[in-house]
């Protein structure tokens, strides 16, 4: 509310010209009955499960390679997922991500039906301390990876949400991977 008096204040004083204007004073900021977001505290995540796809993995954490890309879970142990570390960790305020393959070392992945998901699917993490972090899914979208979302998938939210990432689409044999990204966008429950 005081930010948007003092654009109001500022619009008011370029327009006329003069800051020696008269101008009202704010009401008092009116309560809101809208909860103030509220995530849980920082906890390593331990696992994922996802019943709908018959999805279940340990976590691993995951960092950042030479290029500043996300690394990926190893290739020869598909059925792992991995948590991006640096990032917010899942039930935290901020998009955690979890990324998991959707196939290799010729076997399916723990990803491998993640495009099934749809809005209202449930997404489970237990975390180190205990505690669980249940999400609803809002949003899947399969994107070509030249177009990858970064703001959208890592930029700040408001709100608890969490980001699932796999390959998809078409396999691109001279460059040995996937054309596309799945990804899956859901908020704390």
């Amino acid at each position: 509310m005081v930010r948007r008096w003092l654009l109001l204040l500022l619009t008011f004083v370029l327009v006329s010209g003069c800051a020696a204007q008269p101008v009202r004073s704010p009401s008092a900021p009116a309560t809101s009955s809208t909860p103030v977001p509220i995530g849980m505290p920082r906890a390593e995540p331990e696992s994922v499960d996802i019943a709908k796809i018959d999805a279940h993995s340990t976590l691993v954490p995951l960092g950042l390679n030479a290029d500043n890309t996300i690394q990926v879970p190893p290739v020869s142990r598909p059925l792992e997922a991995g948590w991006y570390q640096y990032g917010p960790t899942p039930g935290e305020v901020g998009p955690a991500v979890i990324l998991g393959h959707v196939d290799g070392n010729k076997q399916k992945g723990i990803f491998w039906r993640l495009k099934e998901l749809a809005a209202g699917d449930e997404v489970v993490v237990s975390r180190k301390d205990g505690s669980v972090a249940r999400f609803k899914v809002t949003k899947v979208e399969q994107i070509d990876k030249d177009v990858f979302p970064t703001d959208a998938v890592y930029g700040d939210t408001a709100d608890p949400e969490l980001r699932l990432i796999t390959c998809g689409g078409s396999f691109d044999r001279s460059a040995h991977s996937y054309r596309d990204n799945i990804i899956v966008y859901a908020v704390l429950e």
